[in-house]
C-alpha cells in the first residue's frame, strides 16, 4: 500500500501527518510513505529529520492587501498555481499512491485536488477549530473531511463528509501523571505549577510581558512554581529582569528555559499554562485537560487562533485573553486567581476532558482504512 501525505506550513499541520504515517506504517510494515510539502517550508525540516521521503511542490498564498507588493505576490501566486499543478500530477504518477491525506499547508491543494480528479480515495484533516481556505475549498473534492471539534463540523458546506476524529498528539503526553511529573521535575512542596510558553510567532511581546509577570511572582515570594519557555528570546527576558534586579538565584522555584525539551513532562506536572493558540497546543491541552490561559497571536492568517481559543473558551476549558489586553500585571493577577481556586481548575479540566479524543490516531485510522475499503 501506498500513502501520500501532503502538509505544511506550521507544526500544527505537519506533527498530525507524521504521527499518521508512523501508525500506518506499525500496523502494515510494508507500507510506503510519501510526504509533499512547500518549496523551502518547515516541512522540509521536519519531515526528513523523521525519516520520511519528502518531495516538493512550488506554492504560495495570497495576501490579502490592494498594495503593489501585495498584487504582485499574487500574480506570482497564480503563476505557480499552474506550475505545482503539473508538479502535483508528475508526483501522483511517479508514486501510484493508493490514497492521499492533506493536513492543511497550501501544498495540500494541488496534491489534493488533482489526486481526487483521478478518483484517488482523498481525505483532508483540520486542526484548528475554523477551516482556513485551503481546508475549506478542498473539502469541496475529497471523500472526507477529518476534524478536531463537533464545533467544527457546522463550517462545511458538506457536513455528510465531516467526521470528528480529534487530532493526533504524541504519545508522550500520556505517560505521566501529575504527581509522577513533578516527581520528575523535583517538585517536592505543594505550590502549584505554572507553565508558560509563546512560541515564535510574535513571541516577543509576550516574552516582555512574562518577565513582567516573573518579576511580580518573586516580589510576592513566589507563590507557585513557574517554569517558562522563552525560545529565541532567551537573553532578552534574562536581560529585562536583571533591569528589574530580579535574581532568579535567589527564587528556585522559577525557571527560565530557553527551550522546554522535557514539555510532555512539564505539562503533565502543570496546574495552568499561559500559551498561544495553535493547532497543536490546543490539541495537547485538550487531550490532556490542561487549564489554561490562551492568548492568541494577532500575526495569523485569518486571526484562526482566536477561533480556536473561543471553542474552549465557550467549553469552559479556557480563559481568552486578547493581547491587547494583556500585560505583566493581567498575567500575574489572572494566573493567581486561577492557581488560587482549585475548584474552578478542576471544572475547566473536567470541560477540556469532555472535548477530548483521546484516541484521535486511532480514530482517523479507521477512517482512512473505512475509505480504502470502500473503493
Amino acid at each position: 500500500m501506498n500513502i501520500l501525505f501532503t502538509c505544511g506550513g506550521t507544526a500544527g499541520h505537519i506533527n498530525p501527518a507524521l504521527a499518521l504515517a508512523r501508525l500506518f506504517q506499525i500496523r502494515d510494515p510494508d507500507c510506503q510513505v510519501l510526504f509533499v510539502g512547500a518549496d523551502g517550508g518547515m516541512e522540509t525540516r521536519l519531515v526528513p529529520k523523521e525519516g520520511y521521503e519528502l518531495e516538493t511542490v512550488t506554492i504560495t498564498n495570497f495576501r490579502r492587501s490592494l498594495t503593489p507588493a501585495a498584487m504582485g505576490h499574487n500574480l506570482k501566486t497564480v503563476f505557480n498555481m499552474g506550475k505545482s499543478k503539473k508538479q502535483a500530477n508528475a508526483i501522483l504518477d511517479r508514486f501510484q499512491p493508493d490514497l492521499v491525506v492533506g493536513t492543511g499547508g497550501y501544498a495540500s491543494y494541488p496534491v489534493v485536488h488533482a489526486a481526487a480528479a483521478r478518483g484517488i480515495p482523498t481525505a483532508v484533516h483540520e486542526s484548528n477549530a475554523v477551516p482556513g481556505l485551503t481546508t475549506k475549498a478542498l473539502s469541496k473534492v475529497v471523500d472526507k473531511v477529518m476534524v478536531g471539534f463537533e464545533e467544527s463540523r457546522d463550517h462545511y458546506e458538506h457536513p455528510e463528509r465531516v467526521v470528528v476524529t480529534g487530532t493526533p498528539v504524541r504519545g508522550e503526553f500520556f505517560q505521566y501523571t501529575r504527581r509522577e511529573a513533578r516527581k520528575k521535575l523535583g517538585l517536592e512542596d505543594d505550590r502549584p505549577l505554572l507553565l508558560s510558553v509563546w512560541g515564535s510567532l510574535g513571541a516577543e511581546v509576550m516574552n516582555g510581558q512574562t518577565a513582567e509577570l516573573i518579576a511580580l511572582e518573586c516580589q510576592a515570594g513566589a507563590p507557585f512554581h513557574h517554569i517558562h519557555g522563552a525560545g529565541r528570546d532567551y537573553k532578552t527576558v534574562l536581560e529585562a529582569l536583571r533591569k528589574q534586579k530580579i535574581d532568579l538565584t535567589k527564587h528556585p522555584s522559577i525557571q527560565v528555559r530557553e527551550y522546554i525539551y522535557d514539555m510532555p513532562v512539564v505539562m503533565a506536572a502543570a496546574d495552568l499554562v499561559l500559551c498561544r493558540a495553535g493547532a497543536s497546543t490546543i490539541s495537547e491541552l485538550t487531550a490532556i485537560a490542561r487549564p489554561c490561559v490562551l492568548v492568541p497571536s494577532p500575526n495569523v492568517v485569518a486571526d484562526h487562533q482566536t477561533k480556536n481559543a473561543r471553542v474552549l473558551e465557550h467549553a469552559g476549558g479556557a480563559v481568552l485573553l486578547p493581547e491587547k489586553e494583556s500585560s505583566g500585571a493581567v498575567l500575574y493577577e489572572t494566573s493567581a486567581g486561577l492557581l488560587g481556586d482549585k475548584r474552578r481548575r478542576e471544572t475547566m479540566g473536567a470541560a477540556l476532558r469532555a472535548m477530548a479524543v483521546p484516541d484521535a490516531n486511532e480514530q482517523i485510522y479507521r477512517v482512512l482504512t473505512g475509505l480504502l475499503n470502500d473503493y
